[in-house]
């Protein structure tokens, strides 16, 4: 489910978008993955849809435990299906 390419992971959630106990997993290997490798960014593709599971993503990285261990978000402009999430690393870490 998450593929890796120089630093960029990306998380396809289409396989399990009416799973909701599979969501939040996947989700939470994603961004273990990416604390562990120190990735600069987690693209997460969950498809354009009704927009519920953008919504249940958007939830679940605002929470105050997830929120802390990102920098910011970005909302593809270009493709309303993609998010992509921004790491930032100090040296020293």
């Amino acid at each position: 489910m998450v593929a890796m390419s120089s630093r960029k992971l990306t998380l396809d959630l289409h396989p399990v978008y009416n799973r909701s106990d599979r969501i939040d997993a996947a989700l939470r290997e994603a961004m273990d993955e990416a604390e562990a490798i120190r990735a600069r960014q987690l693209e997460i593709i969950y498809g354009k849809g009704s927009g519920a599971l953008r919504k249940r993503v958007l939830r679940f990285l605002d929470r105050k435990d997830v929120r802390a261990r990102y920098h910011r978000i970005d909302k593809d402009p270009g493709n309303s299906g993609h998010l992509h999430v921004h790491f930032r690393w100090s040296r020293g870490q």
